[in-house]
């Protein structure tokens, strides 16, 4: 059984783009008439085969899907591009021996703290949040600027930290008294447990103005630490952030 899928312009998006998301695809730019192509395909194949699913294998005919091959700028074959998330990460042309395609798979093929982090996505999907968090933590050890993991471990942190709970008192608690803290986070949390971070980043904004000292750095930390939940561009949190610098400053 071939261990490549072959995709067209129809299936692109679905097999290459959207794959990538979960898996890297390396997508191999051919047509029959290519003789190094037909050296390079089953080289192709057969490592794919012995990766077991860490990537996988997508064929493209640039004859009868001439559109693609010039939107991915083909202009000699094999082209061989591997996607991740969406978008080419990695590429060369020309049949390259085994022990160098090997070497170029090494930068798609999971690191460690991927490979830990889809362990936490298992947890997670599974309604293990505490096992998906403590994952996520030893990606982090393993690979500190894993940015997935970092949002990810925030989300279920906050998951677990927002329960159920009386979301009028807590706000007639902030009415009493704007400087107390654990209504504060808890409110915040609650809040972006539901969606609403733009809610929850103004209530800890509000907190940090109206503390200081160790209760005020508190507050700071809640914020940060939930910010992490959103991608860095997030206009909600890139707002967060200038707003805390003039609220701090």
């Amino acid at each position: 059984m071939s261990s490549a899928v072959d995709v067209s312009e129809a299936t692109f998006e679905r097999d290459v783009i959207k794959q990538s998301h979960e898996t890297p695809v390396v997508v191999d730019f051919w047509a029959a008439w290519c003789a190094p192509c037909r050296a390079l395909g089953p080289v192709l194949e057969k490592l794919a085969a012995e990766d077991q699913g860490e990537w996988r294998l997508a064929k493209v005919d640039v004859d009868s899907n001439q559109s693609l091959a010039g939107a991915f700028g083909v202009q000699g074959i094999p082209a061989v591009k591997g996607f991740k998330d969406g978008r080419v990460v990695a590429e060369f042309t020309g049949a390259l021996p085994e022990s160098q395609v090997r070497e170029w798979l090494s930068r798609l093929r999971p690191s460690p703290g991927d490979r830990v982090f889809a362990e936490g996505r298992e947890a997670e999907r599974r309604g293990d949040l505490e096992g998906a968090a403590a994952a996520y933590r030893r990606a982090l050890e393993l690979e500190p600027g894993h940015a997935d993991a970092r949002s990810a471990l925030a989300t279920v942190e906050l998951l677990v930290r927002a329960k159920p709970g009386d979301e009028a008192a807590l706000r007639e608690r902030l009415a009493a008294d704007p400087a107390d803290v654990d209504a504060t986070t808890s409110m915040a949390d609650l809040r972006a447990a539901a969606g609403d971070f733009g809610e929850a980043f103004s209530i800890l904004l509000e907190g940090v103005r109206q503390t200081s000292g160790d209760d005020r750095e508190r507050v700071r930390k809640h914020l940060v630490g939930l910010l992490d939940a959103l991608p860095p561009d997030d206009p909600r949190a890139m707002s967060a952030r200038r707003a805390l610098s003039l609220a701090l400053y």
